[in-house]
């Protein structure tokens, strides 16, 4: 799950695959926000192949992926046990100037950036089994999410600053959702671009044609799951409005828009509660939790990576091609507004605060 962990040369140099073209940024404008989020991402995957590749000084390619927007390179993220980067703390340069300008969205002063998977020799074996991780839902063990939830709380602390954003692709944007729902118990929101997330959850979107077909199975699954889950706790994160960034043919992340599409229809036919439930567990793991006859107090960290009550959802519905791949982090600062025009906008909010979602086709 990376974004194009072996990638050309020329995916790694700024100037010839990164959004270069955007040379003044209008931070009201959500695609420049989107644009410098995922190039603050694709800065950390080439952080990580630069130390690889022992490339240093003037033959390093990623300091242009944060340089050009104006940020600073504060902190790197080492996973101590597999001896690499896989994220970074970066500070927004120009800040000051923003703080007093009435009625203008603030810039992010803080941003705290995870990679994917990179498939490189030193981290494949440990990137690919964090990716198993989110498949079966056992991120919440990992080191690497603690140590990310640990410097991120420590940049809360000691900085006291709100205009700070959390951001990832792919294991990294898993990483970065429940590193951000873990600082919602703490009473800390933080802004969050989510670039094609990984889903602990089966594929309908993709597996299934039909859609009176795809919604039975999730409805059912709802019911059943619901009817297990009845003794967990409810997760205090409706009021977390994470961006999600999905591609529709992406096998990854696809299965988020089934997800929010059957949230929206459940409340149509009724039975918002019964999905509400049923949404805060993977069947399998209420089946265990059943077996052992209670929950752990550690169990609201094993909730599935995907349990959002609300979201900020951009869709790519633009064909994948050989250049421009469903799951690349590169799609998300698309320099050609023709192909932008088939990314759809969805506000997914708790039912009972909106009845005017989108339904998602």
């Amino acid at each position: 799950m990376g974004g194009g962990a072996r990638g050309t040369p020329d995916s790694e140099i700024f100037s010839i695959s990164g959004p270069s073209h955007l040379t003044s940024i209008d931070w009201t404008d959500s695609y420049h926000r989107t644009s410098v989020a995922a190039s603050l991402v694709k800065g950390v995957y080439t952080l990580e192949r630069d130390r690889q590749e022992k490339l240093i000084g003037s033959k390093s390619r990623a300091k242009p992926w944060w340089d050009f927007f104006h940020f600073t390179l504060l902190e790197i993220l080492i996973d101590q046990q597999e001896d690499c980067i896989y994220g970074a703390v970066f500070e927004y340069a120009l800040f000051n100037l923003y703080q007093n300008a009435p009625g203008v969205k603030l810039p992010p002063r803080y941003v705290i950036a995870f990679r994917g998977t990179n498939l490189g020799a030193e981290t494949l074996v440990g990137d690919v089994k964090l990716d198993l991780r989110c498949g079966f839902n056992t991120l919440h063990r990992a080191a690497r999410l603690e140590h990310a939830i640990e410097a991120i709380k420590t940049m809360v602390v000691k900085y006291r600053e709100p205009a700070m954003w959390l951001v990832g692709h792919s294991l990294g944007a898993g990483l970065a959702l429940v590193a951000g729902k873990s600082m919602v118990k703490d009473g800390t929101l933080l802004e969050a671009h989510i670039f094609n997330p990984p889903i602990s959850s089966i594929p309908l979107e993709k597996l299934l044609r039909s859609k009176r077909l795809k919604g039975m199975c999730r409805i059912a699954g709802s019911v059943v799951k619901a009817t297990l889950a009845m003794v967990l706790k409810d997760l205090q994160i409706a009021s977390w409005i994470p961006y999600l960034y999905v591609n529709a043919e992406d096998p990854i992340c696809s299965e988020y828009i089934g997800y929010f599409k059957h949230k929206t229809v459940m409340y149509m036919i009724g039975a918002s509660k019964i999905e509400r439930i049923g949404s805060r567990s993977s069947l399998r793991r209420s089946l265990w939790v059943g077996k052992r006859g209670t929950s752990s107090s550690s169990d609201l960290s094993t909730e599935p990576i995907h349990l959002l009550p609300s979201a900020n959802m951009t869709v790519n519905r633009n064909k994948p091609t050989k250049s421009k791949s469903a799951h690349g982090l590169h799609q998300w600062w698309e320099q050609d507004s023709a192909l932008r025009a088939n990314w759809e906008i969805c506000c997914v909010r708790p039912c009972s605060e909106d009845k005017s979602v989108k339904l998602l086709n």
